[in-house]
Parts: structure tokens; C-alpha cells; sequence
């Protein structure tokens, strides 16, 4: 796996930065990544790969390339043109990565996913959205922790809704 620096932007002082990460299988698989990290987020905007992904297999390509683009601009590397630590997923240029909410797991987790969900609900709003918000998970990861909470007890059964 690698991640290079395709080119970095300031503007009003913030950086955007573009980066390749390439992830090459054994048997000469390979996926391309162009990624777009600034200080409100990192996102994927261009993807090419040798055989073609399926639909799950871009679901979990964030979480593929997450820890190296993360180690390379969090991890004291230099950006391509500032000539200091990347600070492209910084919180507030502390240096500190930008990442996932730190939540507790297992029962307590759970607790804490019905209790966004529920509280989501009693605003009108899509309690879905709410738990991906609050945990920084996919739609399908959050669909599977709400899920979690429903057979943990914490949320009623689907078909007892009205």
C-alpha cells in the first residue's frame, strides 16, 4: 500500500490536499484511490482498480485506505508544497487526526447508537442519518449497529413499529 501527494491548494490559509493511495494484490489486483483531504473532511474522488470493485467493495473503501492516509498526512510527513506536517485531516491544526468519533463498544455502544437513534426520531429526523453522523460509519455499517441495538433490546423490534 502506498500513498503519495498528488498536489495541495490554500485557500484563506486552509489546505486542501490531493493524495493517490494504491493498494496492489498478489495476483496483480491493484486499486487507485484520489483522495481529497481538508480540514472539514477527507473524501474519494476518483477510483479506478484492476478487476472492477462490486458495490460492498466501495462501501469498504474508506476503511482500506483510511489508516495509511491517515499515517501520511497525521503521521508527521511533509505535504507536498508547505513544507510542514500535513495537517489536511487535523482537527483545528492541532496535528491531531480527524477521524471517527471514539465510541464505546459492545453493550454500552449499543446503548448509546438507540439512544442517537430515538433521540433522532423525536426530532423528525432520519434516525439513519443520526447514528452515521454520530459514529462516522457507513450507511450499511450503521444499518448493522442499529440492528445490534434492536437484538440487544435497546431498540423494538422492526415489525412492532407502527
Amino acid at each position: 500500500m502506498s500513498v503519495r501527494p498528488a498536489w495541495e491548494v490554500r485557500e484563506d490559509g486552509e489546505p486542501t490536499s490531493w493524495y493517490t493511495v494504491r493498494l496492489a494484490f498478489p495476483d496483480e489486483a491493484f486499486v487507485e484511490v484520489l483522495a481529497v483531504v481538508s480540514v472539514e473532511s477527507v473524501s474519494v474522488e476518483d477510483v479506478r482498480a484492476r478487476p472492477a470493485l462490486s458495490l460492498d467493495d466501495l462501501t469498504v473503501l474508506a476503511e482500506w485506505i483510511e489508516e495509511p492516509l491517515v499515517e501520511w498526512c497525521g503521521g508527521g510527513r511533509k505535504s507536498p508544497s508547505a513544507g510542514g506536517p500535513a495537517e489536511g485531516i487535523a482537527a483545528g491544526g492541532s496535528g491531531a487526526r480527524r477521524a471517527r468519533p471514539v465510541r464505546p463498544r459492545g453493550i454500552e455502544g449499543r446503548r448509546l447508537v438507540a439512544e442517537e437513534y430515538r433521540a433522532a426520531q423525536a426530532r423528525g429526523a432520519d434516525p439513519v442519518l443520526a447514528v452515521m453522523r454520530t459514529t462516522g460509519h457507513s450507511r450499511r455499517r450503521s444499518l448493522s449497529m442499529i440492528a445490534q441495538a434492536r437484538d440487544a433490546g435497546f431498540l423494538t423490534p422492526r415489525h412492532a413499529r407502527r
